[in-house]
């Protein structure tokens, strides 16, 4: 009997297309959306800005201010306004007058933090002050009659010559990939809640337990019945999401995912994530009063405990307040044992504790989804 229950609970799942998309395709989707989109955002290093330069002088010095920019690794020419972060305006007399001092202006078209527009002045300064001496260098030519050593190059205003600049990698800053991949495993597998509480409502509906129950059949069995195929799914889930991050992803010149840590540290964390996601599925299954009713709490509770935990915004730039509250969050427990192990390495050892939260929440929802079930069935609903 045992195996044909397993049996009605994979044949159910292949049939819901629906739940598929969900458990599959979606967070494959996700994967890939979200690396790519934070790829820039998430690297350490150099910062570039897309500029678009407005010449209203038309001289020879807005020209060579135009040329020192475009040959400026730090800057990205553009002629579309909707591409450019700001706008560079050269207004007519520029560098003409040395008694009238005609100032560049500088339009922010897009939202850019403090700490980033600071390191563009710093960047556009320095190609000004190079303009600026080159300009006093071809009048000094002009004067004496006779060329000069580039000044320019006296002043050492090339930070390769100043200084060495480094970047050291952090251990706890993920790239996106390292990032995205964990977050949206976490998140697929507790979908799992949406697919299996609509099934267990259905069933009971349609007094399918009430019938096991009256051929004496354990109710311990009935939740294993149903636990065990989701787990089989959701070690699936994990597998594609990281073949996602290893294959597909580097398609997208996105870094590629990379796991430093064990396969069993890996195997064990995503055990126990899969008990928690079944847990929570169990108890509200058992909870709502309807299918849809099910399918919209769970929804929402997947999104607020992904909000919570980390999933939706990376968790390192979160203010320290929120930081600690997202240890509530089940999700956060899975999210930081997959980062220890893709980023530090980790073992086994290293994420056993956050493997057996994951194992006691999901085990306590398990028992306490199965005494709500009990009484329910002793009084015949």
């Amino acid at each position: 009997m045992f195996q044909a229950m397993i049996k009605k609970e994979f044949l159910l799942l292949i049939r819901d297309r629906q739940a598929l998309i969900a458990l599959f395709i979606m967070p494959a989707i996700f994967i890939l959306i979200m690396s790519v989109a934070l790829r820039d955002q998430f690297k350490q290093e150099q910062i570039s800005f897309n500029i678009m330069v407005l010449d209203q002088a038309h001289s020879s010095n807005s020209k060579k201010l135009y040329k020192s920019l475009l040959e400026n690794k730090s800057f990205h020419l553009t002629n579309e306004s909707s591409q450019a972060a700001l706008k560079i305006i050269i207004p007519k007399g520029y560098l003409q007058n040395p008694k009238t001092h005609t100032k560049l202006q500088v339009v922010v078209l897009d939202a850019l933090k403090g700490d980033i527009l600071e390191i563009f002045k710093a960047k556009f300064t320095k190609v000004l002050l190079k303009r600026e001496i080159a300009s006093i260098q071809d009048k000094l030519n002009l004067m004496l009659k006779t060329k000069i050593k580039n000044p320019s190059q006296e002043l050492l205003l090339d930070a390769d010559q100043l200084f060495t600049l480094s970047y050291q990698k952090s251990d706890d800053i993920p790239t996106s990939t390292q990032q995205s991949v964990p977050s949206w495993i976490v998140f697929g597998m507790f979908f799992v809640i949406i697919p299996m509480s609509t099934v267990f409502i259905n069933e009971r509906k349609q007094n399918t337990l009430a019938r096991l129950n009256s051929m004496n059949t354990p109710l311990w069995l009935m939740i294993f019945s149903k636990v065990l195929p989701y787990i089989v799914v959701n070690q699936l889930q994990v597998v594609i999401m990281l073949g996602v991050g290893i294959f597909i992803v580097p398609l997208f010149d996105t870094p590629a995912l990379l796991i430093n840590g064990t396969v069993g540290a890996i195997a064990l964390l995503s055990l126990a994530l899969s008990v928690s996601a079944i847990g929570v599925a169990s108890l509200l299954a058992v909870l709502a009063s309807s299918a849809e009713q099910a399918t919209t709490i769970g929804g929402i509770l997947n999104i607020l405990l992904g909000a919570i935990g980390g999933v939706m915004v990376p968790k390192f730039i979160m203010p320290e307040a929120m930081q600690k509250l997202s240890q509530i969050s089940p999700m956060s427990w899975g999210l930081d044992g997959f980062l220890d192990i893709f980023l530090k390495a980790g073992d086994i050892s290293m994420i056993f504790t956050n493997a057996l939260m994951l194992f006691a929440f999901g085990l306590i929802t398990l028992i306490i989804s199965m005494i709500i079930l009990q009484i329910r069935m002793n009084k015949g609903l």
